[in-house]
């Protein structure tokens, strides 16, 4: 039941970025892990235009997707891919999205969960707004899975920040909650660690908070501070900037007892209609 997230720095690029993957990725296997997530746009941070990327991963010219079949299968993990730019499912020249992908320890595509919530937000920092809108398109659906370590709810960065996806997924199921990302500097000082305990706290889930810490091209700063946190929002693991792993150990009979003793999914009183069109998948 061992469970690893991935701190990482990316650059520019991919090959190196994907050799630095696979290195923390044994480290994490060669201590237990079953499940590992690695951050928000682990190889392709600062990589260029987007939908490039995206076309040559859908036509099968690129080099993350086989990476991660292969990753997978050669360390025997079950993994969360960060997010990678891809177009939806059979349109391979729409606009891509911020995409997270689930492969089992067998090299295949388990789930696909496209961010549901893009960062178009202004923040005092060198690079002032980032307008996530201008090169993704939003995903439509709630993503649950099944793993080795439990039932996953799929994550992204931003969407930290609306707590009624949690709740959605913690009623879908989610025993753990995976979430790539890469805070700016200033916003995770302020707001990563509390919105990390809230969604734990609030879903009773374990969070896999796998994110990028460091400086990118362009002077970008991201904030670090992966962590791993328990369904009573404690902070198992917690790391500063730069590139490392964190394996703790899910214990399903104490998230069971807490889930027991404070039953706050039947004590709900009020829910948050679905947006039309959404959908869920299971």
């Amino acid at each position: 039941m061992q469970i690893a997230v991935v701190q990482m720095t990316s650059q520019p690029d991919i090959a190196a970025n994907l050799a630095t993957a696979f290195e923390r990725l044994e480290h994490a296997a060669s201590r237990g892990a079953v499940l590992a997530v690695l951050p928000e746009n682990f190889a392709t941070l600062g990589c260029g235009e987007a939908r490039a990327i995206a076309r040559a991963e859908a036509r099968g010219e690129g080099p993350v997707l086989p990476w991660l079949s292969r990753a997978a299968k050669d360390l025997g993990l079950w993994l969360v891919g960060g997010t990678l730019p891809l177009p939806p499912e059979g349109q391979p020249d729409a606009k891509p999205r911020a995409c997270s992908l689930l492969i089992n320890a067998d090299g295949q595509r388990v789930a696909r969960y496209d961010k549901l919530h893009l960062f178009d937000a202004e923040v005092a920092d060198s690079h002032g707004r980032y307008g996530e809108s201008s090169d993704y398109d939003r995903g439509h659906t709630l993503v649950v899975a099944d793993t080795p370590v439990g039932r996953l709810g799929m994550t992204v960065c931003y969407d930290l920040r609306f707590a009624e996806l949690y709740l959605a997924l913690r009623e879908a199921g989610a025993e753990l909650l995976s979430v790539p990302s890469a805070f700016t500097a200033v916003t995770g000082e302020a707001h990563w660690r509390p919105l990390l305990q809230a969604r734990a706290i609030e879903t009773q889930c374990y969070l896999l908070a796998a994110a990028q810490g460091g400086t990118h091209p362009g002077g970008r700063v991201t904030h670090g501070h992966s962590a791993i946190v328990d369904p009573w929002g404690r902070l198992l693991s917690v790391c500063q900037d730069g590139e490392t792993v964190l394996v703790e150990r899910r214990d399903p009979a104490n998230q069971a007892a807490i889930r027991q003793r404070m039953p706050v999914m039947r004590h709900r009183r009020f829910t948050v209609p679905r947006l039309r069109g959404d959908s869920e998948s299971v």
